[in-house]
């Protein structure tokens, strides 16, 4: 079976798109999320695997605003304006890298086509080296309650081989700024695997973000690429830990962070005890969709911007990646919609198996059972106690938790684990 996205997909047509809307639109009551993606970085990080754009060009940012306006007013006009909706994430690129006006400009074009109640959670990820205390207060003003900070890193050597340099006082300060401005949860990215990294580098960054204390931290395994992201040819493979050593420093993550309180949720994400996720991963009962981790997963997830990608009564679609012809296509009235697949019934029930198995480490043999041939591979990862297969069904072992993407990753046309916008999202 093809990933998602594959060159062997059939890319998804103007009228199965508006199929789709139109089972949300008889669907009034669904419980909706959105997510936004903003395309622009003021410079690429030389890991980084995102889709985005450089630009300095303030009219550029302007015209992508008023194609997003365009997507929402078409999308709107068949699902119902003002819907309300319980999530609102906004990633990228840099979505910080819109100046003040832009950024309440892409507020009020959301507020136009969607209601945001104040039972909504609305988050926002942010590079530390473009936020001033000016326009944080503005993020939280516009209704931004959760945030979160790309750190990556904290050793200037990493830093400069990947082309990301910011210091520990200037990451301290915007992270107490947003402590003081009222944000009622941060978090921090960190990615492991990158060149230079050793045990003892590695460490001093994990006690530096530690005694920031974030409310989650969010540690990606780096994947070097290069033949998709041509930039990453600047990052000498000599310098990159191997893979064992590479493993050893996620090893570190998860010590440190779990011997300092924190649980570690789902493939990668550290959380407080009282975290909600925690709480709903401990009652079997978390999930995982476009947007992240959530307690809620009968959500609807409407994806807007190049690449963004959603999941609509059981169809998952991705808009162009391209900025220009995502662009293109809705200044001719089309959607820009790249490619998608309807999930069967099979389907359904075997990604919300291999979901539940992710994020819950558990998987009733109820459920096991609408597993297809990942059953059989699960039997022997169970040879080598990376998993227990029992009546009761199947359970991750602690062993098992190290390597639980690779338990999945052979099933990307469901669940796509290698999406760019698969990152860590504040999710409730």
């Amino acid at each position: 079976m093809s990933s998602l996205g594959s060159a062997g997909d059939k890319p998804f047509t103007q009228v199965q798109y508006r199929e789709v809307l139109d089972t949300l639109r008889h669907a009034p009551d669904g419980h909706l999320a959105v997510y936004i993606h903003v395309p622009f970085c003021h410079v690429r990080c030389l890991y980084c695997a995102c889709d985005t754009t450089v630009t300095h060009s303030l009219e550029k940012v302007d015209q992508y605003l008023d194609a997003l306006e365009r997507e929402m007013d078409m999308v709107t006009e068949h699902i119902g304006r003002r819907r309300p909706i319980q999530q609102l994430h906004i990633g990228g690129g840099t979505p910080n890298h819109l100046n003040e006006p832009q950024l309440a400009r892409l507020m009020e074009i959301v507020e136009t086509h969607f209601e945001l109640t104040p039972d909504s959670c609305a988050s926002i990820e942010c590079n530390p080296r473009r936020a001033s205390v000016g326009q944080l207060e503005l993020i939280h003003g516009l209704g931004f309650e959760r945030v979160s900070f790309g750190v990556q890193d904290l050793n200037t050597d990493v830093q400069r081989a990947i082309g990301r340099v910011q210091s520990l006082n200037m990451v301290r300060d915007v992270f107490l700024t947003a402590r003081q401005t009222g944000f009622q949860s941060i978090n921090l990215d960190l990615v492991y695997g990158l060149p230079f990294q050793t045990p003892r580098g590695f460490q001093a960054t994990l006690d530096q973000v530690l005694d920031l204390g974030p409310d989650r931290v969010a540690c990606f395994s780096y994947a070097h690429d290069p033949a998709k992201r041509p930039h990453q040819h600047a990052i000498n493979t000599a310098h990159l830990p191997t893979p064992a050593e590479k493993l050893a420093l996620f090893h570190r993550a998860v010590r440190t962070f779990t011997e300092a309180g924190y649980r570690w949720v789902g493939l990668d994400l550290f959380v407080l005890e009282d975290d909600e996720l925690y709480d709903a991963q401990v009652a079997g009962r978390l999930y995982r969709n476009a947007l992240g981790y959530t307690t809620r997963p009968d959500r609807q997830v409407l994806a807007f911007g190049p690449s963004g990608t959603g999941e609509i009564a059981n169809a998952l679609i991705r808009n162009e990646t391209d900025l220009r012809v995502w662009q293109m296509r809705l200044n001719n009235g089309q959607f820009p919609v790249a490619w998608g697949r309807r999930l069967d019934e099979t389907d359904r029930r075997r990604r919300q198996a291999l979901l539940h198995l992710m994020c819950n480490l558990q998987l009733p043999a109820s459920s096991a059972a609408d597993l297809d041939h990942e059953y059989e591979q699960l039997c022997r990862k169970a040879e080598q106690g990376l998993v227990e297969v029992s009546e009761e069904g199947i359970r991750v072992t602690p062993q098992g938790r190290y390597i639980l993407h690779g338990l999945c990753s052979d099933q990307d046309d469901l669940i796509d684990c290698n999406s760019s916008q698969w990152r860590f999202r504040m999710s409730s």
